[in-house]
């Protein structure tokens, strides 16, 4: 077994957990939007009938789908933080210590500072 499978296998998805996760993505309408009926039957049935996750093989399908949900309800600014402002950030930082800047190299981990650049590029024009 690999480490991912290992690391997998030590959060057991429970009942709880999922109740939650579905009950977000109903509340922001992503639940059907998002899922086929396939993928809402296998939740659902979980749901009904496991407190505890214990096949492997139905922990994979079930992370999958909860995944699909959780990146379908991330904000757009999140989302955006994570794709375009880290690499902005990370531009800015390398000119700004070629200009001699030797506080900019922590630039690229600030999440304030990534925030920032990544509204300000959605408000561009």
């Amino acid at each position: 077994m690999t480490q991912n499978m290992l690391n997998e296998k030590r959060i057991p998805l429970m009942r709880s957990e999922m109740i939650r996760i579905k009950a977000r993505a109903l509340r922001r309408g992503v639940w059907f939007r998002v899922l086929t009926k396939v993928e809402r039957a296998c939740l659902d049935l979980a749901i009904k009938v496991v407190e505890r996750v214990r096949s492997y093989l139905l922990q994979k399908v079930l992370s999958s789908i909860l995944k699909k949900l959780e990146e379908a309800m991330e904000s757009q600014v999140l989302r955006l933080m994570r794709n375009i402002g880290g690499t902005l950030a990370q531009t800015l930082s390398q000119i700004a210590q070629k200009w001699g800047n030797k506080s900019a190299i922590h630039w690229v981990k600030n999440s304030g500072f990534i925030q920032y650049l990544t509204i300000t590029y959605m408000n561009k024009p």
